[in-house]
Parts: C-alpha cells; sequence; structure tokens
C-alpha cells in the first residue's frame, strides 16, 4: 500500500503543515490522504493578510485563469498526477471515476472561460472601470460588495468547485475551506491557481475543525457556503452569505407530450453523473397515471451496474457500507407507504471490501402535494407523483432545476415567473445541464457585485 498523501493547508506563506491533521480514508477505510486542520488563529491571519493583499491587474486575470485551467487538466501538482487526482477523488468521495473525468475537463473548461460568465452577469448599463468616458456624463460602475470571499466548499461533485473562481475574475481574494469528505478537488484547483501566477496571499486553502469554520466567515466580507437544509436555515437570513442548499430538482411532463420520447432525458437526470449532484431530479410530477413511467424507469435504473468508483464501468456512487446502510434505513422511513418499483432493501449493494454502492431507489406517491416530493438523499432517489392542472405551480416551487416536458406556453409563463424555480429547462434538457457563461443559482456575480452612481466633472 502507497503512503498517504500529504494535503497540506496553503496559506499566504506558502504551504502550511498543521500539528493537527485529520486522515482521509475511502470507502473501504482504507487511508489515502493527511490532511492538515489549522487552528482559528492562523485562519485569522490567513483572512488579514489576504485583506492586504493588491489582486493582480485586471488586464492579467484572463491569462492567469486560462493557464490555471491548463494546469489543473493535464499538470502533476502537489505531487500528483491527474489520473492519481481522478483515482483519489473516486475511491474517497465513492464518485464514478468517469464522472470524475468528465468532472475534470468541465472544470478545467469553466475555469478557462470565467470571463464569458462575469461579462454576462454585468448589467448592460454598467461600465466595469470608472476611467470609462460614459461616467463623465453619468453611469454606472460595477463595483465589488467586499474585498475577500469565503467558501465552505461541497464534497458531492468536483463540479461545484467551477463557481467560485468567478469571485477571482473579478478581484476577490478568495480562502475555500475543503470538505473533509473530499478535499483533492479544492487542494488541487487552489494550487492551480497558485503555480498559474496568482499570489500566495490572492488566494487560500483553510481546513479547519469544525468549530473552527466560523472563523473563516467572520473574517471575510462575504461567504459561499454549501450543505443541506439545517446549512441553509442556519445561513438563510444572513445577507452576508450565500447558500448553495437543496437542489429539489423536478421534472414535469404534461399530457400534450409522450414521455417515451423522452425517458433517456427522464432517466438521465435522475442518475446521470452519479446522481448525487443538487441538480439531478428528485421529483418527477405527471399528468394521467404514473405507474407506466414508473415501470420503464425502474427498468432502466434497475440495469445500472454496480461497480467500485475507480471501475472504467461504473456509474453509482459508493460510500462505506455502515453509511450506505444508515441511507437505506433512512429512506424505508421515508417510504413508508408509497409503492416501491425499485425500494430501500435495494440500496444498499455490498462490494465485499467495506464499502457498498447506494443502488437506484424509485417510489410513486399518490398526491402531488406528498412532502416527499421534497426529500433528496445523496444517491439516484426520486419520487413519481400525478400531477393535476388544478395543482398548478405549488408542487414544483422550491426547485434549483425544473425541466418541463410540455407544449403549453402558458404553463411555461408561470413556471418561468414561479420566484423559487431557480432555472427552467424546456423540452429534452436533463436538469444536470450546465453551460459556462449561464448562472447556476442566479450568477455568483449577482451576489458579489453592485452598481454604484459616478459621475466626472468635464
Amino acid at each position: 500500500m502507497s503512503e498517504p498523501l500529504w494535503l497540506d493547508a496553503l496559506g499566504p506563506r506558502g504551504p502550511y503543515r498543521a500539528r493537527n491533521r485529520t486522515t482521509v480514508t475511502d470507502v473501504a477505510g482504507a487511508p489515502v490522504a493527511e490532511l492538515s486542520l489549522v487552528p482559528g488563529v492562523y485562519t485569522d491571519r490567513a483572512l488579514a493578510a489576504l485583506h492586504r493583499t493588491e489582486p493582480p491587474p485586471p488586464d492579467e486575470l484572463p491569462g492567469l485563469l486560462a493557464r490555471a485551467a491548463e494546469l489543473f487538466a493535464t499538470a502533476t501538482l502537489a505531487g500528483q498526477t491527474v489520473a492519481g487526482y481522478q483515482h483519489a477523488v473516486s475511491r474517497v468521495g465513492g464518485i464514478p471515476l468517469p464522472v470524475v473525468r468528465t468532472a475534470t475537463a468541465n472544470v478545467a473548461a469553466r475555469l478557462g472561460q470565467v470571463h464569458r460568465s462575469v461579462l454576462q452577469a454585468r448589467p448592460a448599463g454598467a461600465a466595469g472601470d470608472w476611467r470609462d468616458p460614459a461616467t463623465r456624463a453619468g453611469h454606472a460602475v460595477w463595483t465589488r460588495r467586499g474585498e475577500v470571499l469565503a467558501v465552505h466548499a461541497a464534497g458531492n461533485h468536483p463540479g461545484t468547485h467551477s463557481l467560485w473562481p468567478e469571485a477571482l475574475a473579478l478581484g476577490y481574494r478568495v480562502a475555500v475551506r475543503p470538505s473533509r469528505r473530499e478535499p483533492f478537488t479544492a487542494h488541487r484547483l487552489v494550487t492551480a491557481l497558485r503555480e498559474a501566477g496568482f499570489p500566495d496571499g490572492a488566494v487560500a486553502l483553510l481546513p479547519t475543525e469544525r468549530d473552527d469554520a466560523g472563523a473563516l466567515l467572520r473574517g471575510a466580507d462575504l461567504g459561499l457556503v454549501y450543505g443541506g437544509a439545517d446549512v441553509a436555515a442556519r445561513y438563510g437570513g444572513d445577507p452576508r452569505v450565500l447558500v448553495q442548499g437543496p437542489g429539489r430538482s423536478k421534472i414535469l411532463i404534461t399530457a400534450d407530450v409522450d414521455w417515451r420520447e423522452h425517458l433517456d432525458v427522464i432517466a438521465g437526470s435522475i442518475a446521470g453523473h452519479g446522481g448525487t449532484g443538487c441538480v439531478n431530479a428528485t421529483a418527477v410530477l405527471v399528468e394521467g397515471d404514473p405507474a407506466p413511467l414508473c415501470a420503464a424507469l425502474a427498468e432502466r435504473l434497475a440495469a445500472l451496474p454496480s461497480a467500485r468508483p475507480e471501475d472504467d464501468k461504473a456509474a453509482l456512487p459508493v460510500q462505506p457500507a455502515a453509511a450506505a446502510h444508515a441511507i437505506a434505513r433512512h429512506l424505508a422511513g421515508r417510504a413508508a407507504g408509497a409503492r416501491a418499483w425499485l425500494g430501500a432493501d435495494g440500496v444498499a449493494d455490498e462490494l465485499g471490501d467495506g464499502s457498498a454502492v447506494l443502488r437506484p431507489a424509485l417510489h410513486q406517491l399518490d398526491a402531488p402535494d406528498d412532502e416527499r416530493l421534497g426529500a433528496e438523499l445523496p444517491f439516484p432517489c426520486a419520487w413519481v407523483a400525478p400531477w393535476t392542472r388544478e395543482a398548478g405551480t405549488a408542487p414544483l416551487r422550491g426547485s434549483l432545476v425544473l425541466t418541463a416536458l410540455t407544449r403549453d406556453d402558458d404553463l411555461i409563463d408561470r413556471l418561468l415567473r414561479e420566484p423559487t424555480i431557480g432555472n427552467l429547462h424546456i423540452g429534452d434538457r436533463p436538469t444536470h445541464w450546465m453551460e459556462a457563461g449561464l448562472p447556476h443559482d442566479g450568477y455568483l456575480a449577482e451576489f458579489l457585485m453592485r452598481g454604484k452612481t459616478v459621475v466626472r466633472d468635464r
């Protein structure tokens, strides 16, 4: 067995190997890495240093980010090759290796196009610099709401790290607290940014104990936090913090559409990319009898193979066996009374090494107002219910993404007006579809920036 990899903190004076460390283990319990955990006083000093650091000149940022994208996708960083990084993410996070490979390419592609997203978000009536001649007559200038952004990163999928680098393109300095579940992507990305030429005081990796996590947000101007309903409840009322919480993404199928023509999109929305993302569908609402769709979906999802996460044919997430069985027990309790097409008893499929595949679950509910339509679990788990015109948009509220398979333009208008639906995909687009330059949950820059009137004398 190879020696565990050292994942040092990356502070404003370079790598820092803390006395306090935690062992990062894979899904079978084998040690893979030692992650340094910095104390609160180190976090405070690091954030103070980030506040003092000047960002790179704006005209240099696109080149730095493009170079970082290339390094992230191709280089050996902190002793890890690209293949080694991808294997570690797969084994530790339980994410299928083909999904990790795709995510690596996607993170690099989006990193290289960060300025496209930033420019897409900037109001058309705002200038990017007060020196713009338009400000002589009076003009809005787009400016930062702060200087330092703290990120409490997610560990469910590497792709979540494609968002926060947009802050660097806007001149923010960024401090990232990686997830212990999967710290490799955050470490690799911060290393790539530094190797590309960002100062150590511009982007930092600060793993902390859970009790010290609050210091990161207190020492920054703004925060970006990932988590479940508990995190959303804790930070949702703080205007300084942008919460990336549960997705509760959904699919709506009206009677004027034949779902058989869209089965690939429906099944892919549920299980695509391992089914672990906030953009994977967890609820499907059907105008009419949902049973025939459930039967077809169950057949499609049941055909997905069980495999170790590093296997090239892996398609489903893997967790330690004890954790997988705990998830299955939780699901069994939630699903009581529902019709099980793929039930909780088949979720935890042990691989014989202490780990277990989380196989898809599919349950049919009786009504569109069943609160279980909002239940989100970290594997392909979907609830299917009948929908009626009388139910309207109410069952679809609170969706990060809604794929609407309908030809009803008036209904589409109502869905677009519903403020709690984050993104609307009309027709044959899976819920997990994303494109650089388009918002994920609104543009991040909408949170980081503001328009400020600037007028100069003549």
